[in-house]
């Protein structure tokens, strides 16, 4: 057998679901054989619920991913790009300097910086003078961002109902929850981490 302590785990964390190897359990709940396999080798036969939870909440995002970008017409915006051109229409003209999109959309200035730079090579938005700050500038979206936008709603809208084909309002609910959940403990362990790492004040 192989010994589990050599196995790397972002490896683990890399399995690939494959969802015609899936199996259920005896409450008819859905698990991936391989993944529980990989994660008994991996804990020395301890319990495998949360990672194989991890590897599940995981394959749902790739799986989200892959079919939101469906429709960008050959574009290739990230995930990260339509986010922040999202975010922009919502704002509209009023706009959004780079420090405040970046803290809104949970990234560092520099990755907003790169993804303006991006949607601004596309047309999509333009940097204008911050009136409030001669130093800094507004990202805002441009009228073929939101042409951009009107066209892709469609196909995305069409690609999320087959995606969730057969969930109930109940289940997107607890879904939407759940996830939550976890972006609020993964923030709160970032947070702690950072307080352990600064020390007392």
């Amino acid at each position: 057998m192989t010994d589990s302590t050599k196995i790397p785990y972002h490896f683990i964390m890399k399995h690939v679901t494959n969802s015609e190897g899936l199996a259920r359990d005896a409450d008819g709940l859905f698990y991936d054989p391989q993944v529980r396999a990989s994660m008994v080798e991996f804990v020395s036969g301890d319990d495998t619920l949360r990672l194989e939870a991890a590897v599940a909440a995981r394959a749902a995002h790739k799986s989200v991913e892959r079919l939101r970008t469906q429709g960008s017409e050959g574009r290739g915006l990230s995930a990260g790009a339509l986010d922040v051109l999202i975010r922009l229409r919502t704002l509209g003209e009023a706009g959004a300097n780079l420090g405040d999109l970046a803290r809104s959309a949970g990234m560092t200035p520099r990755n907003a910086t790169g993804l303006i730079d991006t949607l601004e090579r596309e047309g999509l938005v333009r940097r204008d003078p911050d009136p409030g700050d001669r130093r800094a500038v507004l990202a805002r979206i441009t009228p073929a961002g939101l042409a951009w936008l009107d066209e892709f709603r469609t196909p995305t809208q069409r690609a999320m109902t087959a995606l969730f084909h057969g969930f109930t309002n109940a289940e997107l609910h607890q879904l939407r929850h759940l996830c939550l959940r976890l972006v609020q403990n993964q923030q709160n362990i970032t947070a702690h981490l950072t307080a352990t790492e600064r020390g007392p004040a």
